[in-house]
């Protein structure tokens, strides 16, 4: 007990001498910070009860302050991370509420109905098919109506068995790419575009944007290989913005475009489970500003993971070959490298002193 308070009072001298160095703005921010918890823990209840305000407040002011986290004694940094992603929720819940009724009408029962008879009577038939048998009846209805209506049918393991090995035999020459959105602190989305490399799983190229364009994702793919490093093939899913004026680009660069099969994300899944990585060891941890600085958290992580993860796939290799590093010397000593602002490290051997 007595620590403590001897603990206490040395941070509270040496809080006052740091407040000697600061300039008017932060100690007005620094008191509007502590002022606002203050306020907080005189509330009458057993425990402090946090409202959405205190939790706006805390968000709003960790966009204008860089030095937040010092003043902020009521809870951790990493529940300001949360609620921002709270707020980010119930933004978009908001947004796409405003004005619309919730989900999208049903069909006439009469058009289901027989949208699932010309199904099971041509069971090779897919939505394009049976949207056109459709249409020649005079039923205006969009393909993808049709596709939502359409009865499961039972997969078929051969089609599996033969991606697989098509990835088995191709693999060296074979890159992936891909979109993931990530919302910045004004909950404005951002796009974060990567290409991958199958071989060693190694991301050879990203870009960020905030309106990302089939023009835009074309001269990515230019950057991403030039002269004679495209690979033979390129995976990617359906997504609209992978146009057909992209597919001719990839064409001209030498490349087989390799288009996935609609609803399967497994069949890009090295491309997908990178996405996974990325929000788990980065995203998720952080509030993005803007575009630049997403970029420089990209780019950081990206060095982290083609330089210094370990990989399971890779028998616990880096995509760039990481040499195994034996000790110097009977008293050396193991250091870890900061990697990532701090989020992951890196350990290696160095001699002792």
């Amino acid at each position: 007990m007595i620590m403590k308070q001897l603990f206490l009072r040395v941070k509270a001298v040496l809080q006052t001498i740091r407040s000697l160095f600061l300039s008017h703005e932060e100690l007005a921010l620094e008191n509007l910070a502590l002022r606002q918890q203050v306020a907080v823990l005189k509330r009458e209840n057993p425990r402090p009860n946090i409202r959405w305000f205190d939790r706006a407040f805390w968000v709003g002011l960790r966009r204008i302050w860089s030095d937040w986290i010092n003043a902020l004694i009521i809870v951790k940094p990493e529940t300001v991370v949360r609620w921002h992603k709270q707020g980010y929720k119930l933004y978009w819940n908001a947004i796409s509420k405003r004005g619309k009724r919730r989900g999208r009408p049903r069909k006439d029962k009469e058009i289901r109905d027989l949208i699932r008879q010309i199904a099971r009577e041509n069971p090779s038939w897919g939505a394009p098919k049976v949207h056109g048998e459709l249409l020649m009846l005079g039923f205006n209805v969009a393909e993808r109506t049709v596709s939502r209506y359409l009865p499961k049918r039972e997969w078929n393991p051969d089609n599996i068995a033969k991606w697989k090995t098509f990835w088995r035999n191709h693999k060296d020459e074979i890159a992936a790419m891909d979109f993931f959105t990530v919302p910045n602190v004004t909950f404005r989305q951002l796009y974060g575009f990567f290409i991958i490399r199958h071989k060693r799983r190694k991301i050879i190229y990203f870009a960020t944007t905030f309106n990302p364009t089939e023009m835009w994702v074309a001269q990515q793919l230019r950057y991403a290989f030039p002269y004679d490093t495209a690979p033979k093939y390129l995976i990617f899913d359906r997504d609209s913005i992978f146009s057909k004026y992209v597919v001719r680009v990839i064409k001209s660069l030498g490349i087989k475009p390799v288009r996935t099969s609609y609803h399967s994300p497994w069949q890009n899944g090295i491309a997908e489970r990178w996405v996974g990585n990325c929000r788990r060891e980065l995203l998720d941890h952080v509030i993005v500003f803007g575009d630049m600085h997403l970029c420089r958290l990209l780019k950081s992580y990206v060095e982290y993971y083609n330089e210094d993860r370990c990989h399971y796939s890779l028998g616990k290799d880096a995509p760039e070959h990481r040499p195994v590093q034996n000790r110097p010397e009977e008293k050396g000593k193991v250091i870890s490298i900061p990697r990532v602002g701090g989020l992951h490290h890196r350990y290696e051997w160095r001699q002792a002193a």
